[in-house]
Parts: C-alpha cells; sequence; structure tokens
C-alpha cells in the first residue's frame, strides 16, 4: 500500500458517485424503483461510519491478492459488523489488461440479477482462465453463470450496451478522484493506492478512520 492522500481540491468521490449513478438510473427510466443505486455492488450497512470505495480491474493481479488474501478478514472485522460500507468501482486500465473491460461488463450485468458479488469472486479466483484469451467472452460467460446467473438476460445485457457506459464512466470518476493504479481505496477523503499483502495494514487504516468517524458522530452539536 503506497501512499494516503488527502483529496480535498479533487472533490468527494462518494458524490459524484452517487450523483452519476442516479443520474443513469433516471435516463433508463428507473429512479423511481432505485433507492440505493449501488447497493447491487455494495457490501455492508448503508448507514455504516465509513464508506471505502475500491477501485480495481478484474484483470490486475494485485487486485485478485487482494480479493483472497485481505478482502475476506476485511469483510468479517469490518463490514459484516457494520463498521464500514463497502463499494467496487471499475477501474479497467485496457493499455495493459486487455480484457479488463469485457470482465467488468459481465459483473455489471450480473449485478442487475443481484449477482455481483458472486460473479466478482469467480472472476478473480479465475482470473488466470480468462485473462490471457485472446477472445475471453465464452469463458466469462461460463463464469458468470456458474455464479448463478442467467446467462441469456446476462447476453442481452451485454449486447445492449448501456452498461460498458457505465464502465467506462465509473474509469472517468475514479480517474478523477486521483486514482490511476489498481487496486485504489477511496477512503472518507482520503486515496490508499496499492494493495496490501496482508490484512494488517488496511485493518489499521479502517479502525483509524472508524474512531475518528464515530468520535465525530458522537460529539455534541
Amino acid at each position: 500500500m503506497r501512499s494516503h492522500r488527502h483529496l480535498d481540491k479533487v472533490g468527494p468521490l462518494n458524490r459524484a458517485i452517487i450523483l452519476s449513478s442516479l443520474l443513469l438510473a433516471a435516463a433508463r427510466g428507473g429512479l423511481a424503483q432505485t433507492v440505493d443505486p449501488l447497493a447491487a455492488r455494495s457490501k455492508g450497512s448503508a448507514t455504516a461510519p465509513v464508506t471505502v470505495y475500491e477501485m480495481a480491474d478484474f484483470q490486475c493481479p494485485a487486485c485478485r491478492m487482494f480479493t483472497v488474501t485481505v478482502m475476506p478478514a476485511v469483510d468479517s472485522e469490518f463490514i459484516r459488523t457494520g463498521k464500514v460500507r463497502w463499494v467496487f468501482i471499475n477501474l479497467p486500465l485496457p493499455s495493459i489488461h486487455p480484457n479488463a473491460l469485457a470482465a467488468a461488463v459481465v459483473a455489471m450485468c450480473a449485478a442487475r440479477q443481484g449477482r455481483f458479488w458472486q460473479t466478482h469472486d469467480a472472476l478473480y479466483l479465475h482470473q488466470d482462465a480468462w485473462a490471457r484469451l485472446p477472445q475471453p467472452r465464452d469463458t466469462l460467460l461460463a463464469l458468470a453463470q456458474r455464479a448463478g446467473v442467467d446467462r441469456d438476460k446476462l447476453k442481452a445485457c451485454i449486447q445492449g450496451g448501456t452498461v460498458r457506459a457505465e464502465v467506462e464512466q465509473d474509469a472517468q470518476l475514479a480517474a478523477r478522484s486521483g486514482a490511476h493504479a489498481t487496486p485504489s481505496f477511496y477512503i472518507e477523503g482520503g486515496l490508499l493506492e496499492g494493495a496490501p499483502y496482508t490484512p494488517d495494514p488496511m485493518r489499521r487504516v479502517l479502525d483509524s478512520v472508524y474512531t475518528v468517524r464515530t468520535a465525530a458522530r458522537r460529539k455534541p452539536k
């Protein structure tokens, strides 16, 4: 994990993401049914004191390592306990990961069936099976299907093209936040770049931010 920078000059990423998601939902005519536009790719309580935006690339080996080695501890210690809400933001880097965009589209289409995290985990766990393929589509579809996604609906969603635009907008917002490498983590006004190799660095950061945030909530007005 390389650095922790404050981003006050850039502006809060969370507002930009939520606003853009709402605009996309409105454009699809689904605003009335969209209570939380990020819910399908979020973990944890929407009212958690700390929100983390993970900006990642499905073909990124470091992102895979984080998902496999660090995320289980974060999930059990911070997300399931109500301390942290975790939101996934797509930041595919096609110049070095040519299949990342296709994988992100599959994951976001899976999100529309309520199977984002199952597909997310399958894509990372089996990254070696599709990352170097010249045509990864069939393998990506098969992984999503094994994660419980309806294949016909998935194919229709991919062909529709709307989700690709959402992924590209995610990437633009992530870049505006200052993220240029994956994974990066936007945590309550600061940017962490790079994946820790063990849970301890992320644990220390989240404990610190949680302490500050909860103290601020308890402070009398």
